[in-house]
């Protein structure tokens, strides 16, 4: 016989005078990925047959399983909180364990009273976990020291718990690349071991083919200082920042690089030979930099931008920024992207210019002066990424509280943003600029050498979608 359920609400327990033998009680539980990464956290058990993936499917059981002692942690949760309930005290327990419990299981936890001791008000359980086939996973006994007087209490509320896996977003972004050829990447002045291990880092993966340019003796030194082998990577020996910019741009226009990426020089002193009328990469396209940003707590990923390169862009400039990120956005498998054209208010105020911009760049999309993504504007920060803000202000809109592609008035409030969802939400960073014959890695000098490779990853896919495009149009002549 089953005790009655309780209230779910509260937590009512059952006393030893009126507990039978015979009676039970069952709770029914199915194992999520972040139930084992909980648990690895909480109890530090890391076991590679349990937390490493790779590891697991090389293993006996050929998939990731859980630990033992979750299956076994929920006994104690029916005793504690069903049956016998509140100030019910395990003092005894003995488990077998028959069979793995995988991701996807369902299991049915159910405790039966075996035996009663009167002297000591000891209840004795049998105790058995079945999956979703009626398979034993684990049984065995339960020995508890049942409540003597009777209480309901209500439920306490527990704090939400947000798993927070940036390094396994970090080789998610990198696993997009699996597959592809490297691509030569000519990585200018990495004179520090951040700007360094980045592009070892991703050459390491396969990404890219890096050219490093700089002085040679003082890259070797730096390697050497921090462990990374560099044989077979070529350098290009120059002897200061300014001439290892120049160096790269001429590789590119040659044709011997089809990406760039920054090292330990200032952005200035590489976009100077990139925008260079006489020898530069331009194109007809404005360059402009974008924000790649995985944000654990959005549930896609956030394209900023321009946070880098124009200072205060205008109208014009907005619409080649536009194009850039959209562009980016249909590399990265966003067929339509969702832009937010982003001001401090929501409407129109002929007083606050980026209101207008964002009216105007509206209309141009509707005229298709701006292609391949759907525009809304202006929008304030929480309205372009909150469905909640947006319809408490009544804004009904395809774009608010959804936006895939942020787009900032200007660099100032951009790169605060990105800074600010970087440090304060660890997101994922990577960047990279547009606009110019091949992609620019161009990350900040603080950044790191996960950042850097991140950002490689982005060029990568970039630079294929870009062979692609050539091929085709090359097969269509």
């Amino acid at each position: 016989m089953a005790p009655q359920k309780n209230d779910e609400a509260f937590i009512e327990n059952f006393v030893y005078q009126d507990i039978k033998v015979g009676d039970s009680a069952s709770l029914v539980r199915t194992l999520k990925p972040e139930d084992i990464q909980l648990f690895a956290v909480m109890s530090g058990d890391i076991n590679p047959a349990i937390v490493d993936p790779e590891f697991a499917h090389s293993g006996v059981f050929r998939e990731v399983i859980a630990h033992g002692m979750w299956s076994a942690s929920l006994i104690s949760t029916v005793f504690g909180t069903q049956f016998p309930g509140a100030g019910t005290i395990l003092v005894d327990q003995s488990l077998h364990f028959t069979r793995p419990v995988t991701i996807g299981d369902t299991i049915t936890i159910t405790v039966t009273v075996k035996q009663k001791f009167d002297h000591n008000h000891h209840i004795l359980f049998d105790c058995q976990c079945v999956n979703q086939d009626n398979l034993t996973v684990l049984a065995g006994t339960g020995e508890v020291v049942a409540p003597q007087e009777k209480n309901r209490r209500k439920r306490v509320a527990m704090p939400s718990i947000r798993i927070d896996d940036k390094e396994g977003r970090y080789k998610q972004l990198l696993s997009r690349t699996h597959g592809l050829e490297p691509i030569d990447m000519a990585v200018v002045h990495p004179c520090d071991a951040e700007s360094l291990k980045g592009p070892v880092f991703a050459a390491e993966a396969g990404m890219i083919e890096p050219i490093l340019i700089g002085p040679e003796a003082k890259i070797r030194s730096l390697a050497e200082e921090n462990g990374l082998d560099i044989s077979r990577y070529r350098i290009v020996n120059v002897k200061h920042s300014h001439e290892a910019a120049a160096m790269a741009v001429t590789l590119v226009r040659n044709g011997d690089a089809e990406a760039l990426m920054k090292g330990s020089l200032h952005t200035d002193e590489l976009m100077a030979e990139v925008v260079s009328r006489a020898g530069g990469m331009r194109t007809e396209r404005r360059v402009s930099h974008v924000f790649v940003m995985d944000v654990p707590t959005y549930p896609k990923p956030l394209l900023i931008t321009d946070a880098a390169v124009n200072i205060a862009p205008t109208l014009e400039e907005k619409v080649h920024i536009i194009q850039n990120a959209i562009e980016l956005a249909h590399v990265l498998g966003i067929s339509e992207p969702k832009v937010a054209i982003l001001s401090a208010v929501e409407t129109v105020n002929p007083k606050i210019q980026s209101t207008l911009d964002a009216a105007a760049l509206c209309k141009m999309a509707d005229r298709g002066q701006i292609k391949g993504g759907l525009l809304d504007g202006p929008l304030a920060f929480d309205n372009a990424i909150s469905m909640v803000a947006a319809k408490t202000k009544g804004i009904v809109s395809a774009v608010a509280g959804q936006a895939e592609i942020l787009v900032v008035p200007d660099l100032e409030s951009g790169n605060m943003i990105a800074k600010q969802l970087e440090y304060l939400a660890n997101a994922l960073t990577a960047g990279v600029v547009l606009g110019a014959k091949v992609p620019i890695v161009l990350t900040s000098r603080a950044d790191t050498a996960e950042t850097r490779t991140a950002s490689c990853a982005i060029a990568a896919l970039i630079a294929h979608d870009r062979r692609k495009k050539a091929a085709a149009a090359g097969a269509a002549e």
